[in-house]
């Protein structure tokens, strides 16, 4: 029986080309790597999940080739990149700065640094999480990155880069990473589906992808966990049920609540709500959040501001046409003074409704001002 291996491991990136959402930054890399133009330290900065390890080791391996293909990539098949790709490569040394950020650790890694590489011109150290690194680490590594080798590249990779000291920073390149669009995301995990044979509709990756939050690696995990209990079918239904996420139908039914100024029926879609065990603050933000997209896609202007594909951006533009501007501020503004006002609302439940009601008054005609929290006192 064949060895399975979770998705966000077996795509892992082994190519420039194959790194997700980062075009211009792999671009800068293979130019830099083509023009023998190699800075002596560079660090790596983004959320989690977006690319900087692999493209750490990717451009580690790369250096190192000595029969680089005409793009740029490593050729997968000299002396190095098979050590490498077997994980026996002497000349790539990996720190994970969250379990090991003593002096001790750093002196290891300093002492490593004077030894010469045993095949390739490069030593390259990628130090995981480098802001985790004790204030006596930093010191100890500051007089080595300062004048290192000239077989030594060091690569820093953190989620966090202003807790890092400056004269660390002024002495890398800085590369920011971007998060992950969701274009990106769904075309990403459509290629995943294809190869797995596995069915997936493109709503469903588009829950997964606005799930993962901008990181390529969550979207692949929470990719494989819906898959598993989908049995290789992966639907809308079936993503929302496994993720317990609040489907957008609901928001869509309040806004036409809203429109109509029907009370009842905004109270009855968020007794439903309710009767499927979500939170009520995670529902008032979730509406909020709604509101939002729907005000940016009333304008073509701001609609690619909105985080979904295409057919989710005309599906969002069309509702919120005939809504007025004034409409979506003030709605906003309700729902930011519940979420507010919520952990303090001895009554959560008035709170949430009450602010249900004010929201389908919002178009009455009698209902032309508001004041405190977006609220109208009439």
């Amino acid at each position: 029986m064949e060895h399975y291996v979770v998705s966000a491991r077996k795509y892992r990136p082994s190519t420039f080309d194959s790194v997700v959402g980062q075009k211009a930054l792999t671009v800068t890399l293979k130019n830099a790597i083509a023009s023998d133009r190699l800075a002596h330290a560079y660090l790596f900065c983004g959320s989690r999940g977006v690319g900087k390890t692999s493209c750490a080791r990717i451009f580690a391996k790369t250096i190192n080739c000595t029969h680089r293909t005409p793009d740029g990539e490593a050729c997968n098949e000299c002396d190095s990149c098979r050590s490498f790709n077997e994980g026996r490569s002497l000349n790539i040394i990996e720190l994970d700065a969250a379990s090991h950020n003593g002096i001790d650790d750093m002196k290891a890694l300093i002492d490593q640094v004077l030894v010469p590489p045993t095949m390739g011109r490069y030593r390259v150290f990628i130090i995981d999480e480098v802001h985790m690194l004790s204030t006596a680490a930093f010191n100890a590594f500051l007089k080595t990155l300062e004048e290192p080798p000239a077989h030594a590249i060091f690569i820093l990779a953190t989620t966090e880069k202003h807790k890092i000291i400056p004269t660390i920073l002024s002495r890398c390149q800085i590369y920011d990473f971007n998060r992950i669009t969701i274009s990106d995301m769904v075309a990403h995990l459509q290629y995943v589906a294809q190869n797995e044979g596995i069915t997936a509709e493109p709503a469903a990756l588009s829950v997964i992808a606005h799930h993962a939050d901008g990181a390529m690696r969550d979207a692949l995990s929470i990719f494989d966990q819906v898959a598993a209990s989908s049995r290789g079918n992966i639907t809308y239904a079936s993503t929302i049920a496994n993720l317990n996420v609040l489907d957008n139908s609901y928001f869509e039914r309040l806004v036409d609540a809203f429109a109509n100024q029907d009370v009842s029926a905004a109270l009855l879609v968020y007794n439903e709500v309710r009767a499927h065990g979500f939170d009520s603050l995670f529902f008032i933000n979730g509406l909020g959040a709604y509101l939002r997209d729907l005000m940016c896609a009333a304008n073509p202007v701001t609609l690619p501001l909105i985080e979904a594909t295409d057919d989710i951006r005309q599906a969002m533009a069309k509702r919120a046409a005939g809504l007025p501007p004034e409409f979506f501020y003030r709605a906003m503004a309700i729902c930011n003074y519940a979420d507010l006002n919520y952990r303090t609302a001895s009554n959560k439940q008035f709170l949430v409704e009450l602010s249900l009601i004010r929201l389908c008054q919002l178009l009455s005609p009698s209902n032309s001002t508001a004041t405190s929290g977006g609220l109208s006192t009439k």
